[in-house]
């Protein structure tokens, strides 16, 4: 099935493209409003409105992002201004003396079939104390999965995907998309 992923993200198209081999994945490299909202599926429905306007056929959008718990919830939906604006010192500075580092990255893939769907994934996990490794990018090199002691920073591609919150988006749209 041929499948426009919207996406100025090398690293997501990369995942997605690995992930969905059956399918031919063309990279749209273009931007779509995105909204303030309390939440990703928000987002992703208003940018996946926009692009069925402009594109013909299968297309599908990602939308990630930091929710701390000590922070209730904060960078949330505004994870990628958040990044550009503090960075991860920013977020490791919010965190300065603060026992619960409990953290998750969500991820929610908008497909375009005719109808929006959605597909989620989750990671939780906890951040770090300091910024480890030079891998990935983002947040990674804060953020340590469940039952690991590594950040994301500090894994290559392949372990951390064994994670990932995108990843486990992406399987559940293939879960989908094999029902074709």
């Amino acid at each position: 099935m041929k499948i426009y992923f919207v996406t100025t993200n090398d690293g997501k198209y990369e995942e997605v493209k690995k992930m969905l081999p059956e399918h031919d994945i063309i990279r749209k490299n273009m931007t779509y409003p995105e909204i303030q909202a309390d939440g990703l599926e928000e987002v992703a429905k208003f940018g996946m409105d926009f692009l069925s306007k402009k594109l013909d056929g299968n297309i599908m959008l990602e939308d990630s992002g930091l929710f701390v718990q000590s922070l209730n919830g904060f960078p949330g939906v505004y994870s990628a201004y958040v990044f550009k604006s503090i960075g991860n010192d920013g977020i490791l500075k919010l965190m300065e003396g603060v026992e619960d580092r409990r953290a998750y990255f969500k991820s929610v893939i908008a497909f375009y079939d005719g109808e929006v769907r959605f597909f989620e994934g989750i990671c939780k996990g906890v951040i770090s104390e300091t910024k480890k490794g030079g891998n990935g990018f983002g947040y990674d090199p804060i953020f340590i999965p469940e039952g690991e002691t590594k950040t994301f920073g500090e894994m290559e591609r392949e372990e951390k995907n064994e994670y990932s919150h995108r990843g486990k988006a992406i399987l559940k749209l293939k879960k989908f998309l094999e029902s074709f």
